[in-house]
């Protein structure tokens, strides 16, 4: 017994020895790479919980855990069941979930946050982020997006969002402003007055939004994101040593943003930043900003972090957002934290488990059961639906979270009708994608594009082959703008479809609004019912250097 122990403990102080020496002394950013915006962040104990926007898909904001705020692991969704939340179709793109803040309390998890299209703002709980949340709390009478949550050394807790509550809202062009008023959050109930505290850091500050309420030393703290969530998008704060203000302007302001680099720099539109202390008493801060490649921005808004000092000055608490560089940083120095990495997820799935991954996702709420995973396939109904109607599909996808990427699955579907299809398909708005798709005795590569949200969305096929069997696998390669799409019975057989496709259809500065690219597994009987079923036996995707 007494050697066991001992070849035990020698083999923890060995493993721990080797553990330790693997801990890199640099993080890289994004830390969440992708369509995840406008984070918001708290720690209870040790462990750090980070929630975003989520849109129009389902399920709803997503919760990822750490240990050490530079590995993050996927843990549940706060909103996760159809009942809780109904995005009903017709909700338009990148409306739906926007700007959550999450909090923590007394042993509960607060999220509050804004459902665009729907009742507006509302709370839910949960005793773990991990666990099933609450049904939404929705909030009367509390206008404009952006809610946050603070609770004062009084126990009693206040709302802040992004509104003009005082009718002056036409100023200027932009005008917005952020105001607060006591909450009961376990009741959702607004209690007594509200206030206006700030139309931005300047005489015409545009968009004043993304606002949470910060007590240090004694002194309120109040950040907020500026600018619009575009070059111009910044992090500004406000000071006051009384919780109803007046909140003054900090003059560090913008403490964060690189506005003033145009595209000079690799990192862009930064903004909508929330604040964490770790537990050895350190500042950090997550934020939201952009990456470019080829010139165009393809993965959406993704999630950064940077160091803060807290320090005293003449405005009062200043926080100083990576010192000595003041911009976001692709490599630093990582938090004075355990090291804490998570397991990868693997670049194929085989759809062994009776339930989805929980990165899958759909296009608003699913009303019917319309797939299946039975014996490792994931089944799809054919249904009228198409990606090109604000509805719910048969599609269910993924983010893509590299620049350069190949994603290929093998289908499995037979039909002798023209409007029946299944396939592979890359989506970020019902006006922009790509879909290659097994139809009667054919494969057909289509793109649907729309320019600026304007004009016709009419799918154009880009190329078509005869083909005779019932299985594929299609394969696309994603490099920067460039997309080759491809076909064959085995991935080392394949044959290309079409000619170079242009990735850049599905960016920004072409998709334009608030959600990002999806790639995943697609069936419709576009406009007729159908009793069809479409079976995918595995989906991959890997990053390429």
């Amino acid at each position: 017994m007494y050697l066991r122990t001992i070849k035990l403990l020698l083999a923890f102080v060995i493993s721990f020895s080797i553990y330790g020496q693997n801990a890199p002394d640099n993080f890289k950013n994004p830390i969440l790479s992708g369509f995840y915006p406008d984070p918001s962040i708290c720690r209870v104990g040790d462990t750090y919980y980070m929630v975003n926007s989520s849109f129009e898909w389902f399920p709803g904001l997503p919760i990822h855990e750490s240990k050490d705020l530079v590995n993050w692991k996927l843990i549940g969704h706060g909103l996760s069941r159809p009942t809780q939340i109904d995005y009903k179709d017709g909700l338009r793109n990148s409306n739906g979930i926007f700007a959550p803040t999450i909090r923590y309390r007394e042993g509960k998890f607060y999220i509050i946050c804004t459902m665009v299209g729907g009742k507006g703002n509302f709370i839910i709980t949960a005793e773990h982020p991990a666990e099933s949340w609450s049904d939404p709390i929705w909030i009367k009478d509390a206008p404009g997006i952006d809610p946050s949550l603070f609770w004062d050394d009084d126990g009693r807790c206040y709302y802040t969002g992004a509104g003009v509550i005082d009718g002056t809202s036409g100023d200027w062009p932009g005008k917005n402003g952020i105001w607060m008023q006591e909450i009961n959050p376990d009741k959702g109930e607004l209690i007594g007055e509200k206030k206006q505290l700030t139309f931005g850091h300047a005489s015409n500050a545009r968009w004043a939004e993304g606002p949470h309420l910060f007590k240090i030393n004694g002194e309120y703290l109040l950040l907020i994101g500026e600018g619009g969530t575009g070059e111009y998008h910044s992090v500004t704060v406000f000071n006051s040593k009384n919780l109803w203000g007046p909140y003054i302007p900090n003059h560090a302001n913008p403490v964060m943003t690189h506005r003033h680099l145009s595209d000079t720099y690799a990192i862009g539109q930064t903004g909508h930043a929330d604040l964490v202390q770790t537990q050895n008493g350190d500042w950090w801060s997550v934020m939201l900003a952009k990456r470019k490649v080829d010139g165009y921005i393809t993965l959406a808004r993704e999630t950064f972090l940077a160091k803060v000092k807290m320090t005293e000055q003449e405005s009062g608490i200043t926080p100083i957002f990576n010192p000595g560089k003041g911009l976001l940083q692709f490599e630093q120095k990582r938090p004075d934290l355990p090291w804490t990495p998570v397991a990868k997820k693997p670049t194929q799935e085989d759809f062994n488990n009776e339930e989805l991954p929980l990165d899958w996702n759909f296009l608003r709420t699913p009303k019917t059961n319309w797939y299946t995973i039975k014996k490792g396939y994931l089944g799809l109904k054919l249904r009228p639906q198409t990606l090109e109607e604000l509805k719910n599909p048969s599609f269910i996808g993924r983010r893509t979270l590299y620049h350069n990427y190949e994603a290929a699955t093998k289908v499995h579907f037979k039909t002798k009708k023209a409007n029946e299809s299944a396939g592979l398909a890359i989506y970020r708005r019902n006006g922009n994608s790509f879909q290659l798709l097994k139809q009667k005795d054919q494969l057909v590569l289509i793109k649907v594009y729309q320019k600026d949200n304007v004009g016709d969305i009419t799918p154009k096929e880009m190329a078509r082959v005869p083909y005779k069997g019932d299985s594929v696998i299609f394969h696309v390669k994603v490099e920067g703008v460039k997309a080759q799409f491809s076909y064959g019975t085995s991935l080392s057989d394949l044959k290309q479809i079409g000619d170079i496709q242009d990735y850049a259809i599905l960016s920004d500065e072409i998709a334009q609004r608030f959600n990002g690219v999806y790639i995943g597994v697609y069936a419709t009987s576009s406009g007729e019912e159908s009793k069809r079923t479409s079976n995918f036996d595995w989906f991959s995707m890997k990053e390429i250097n």
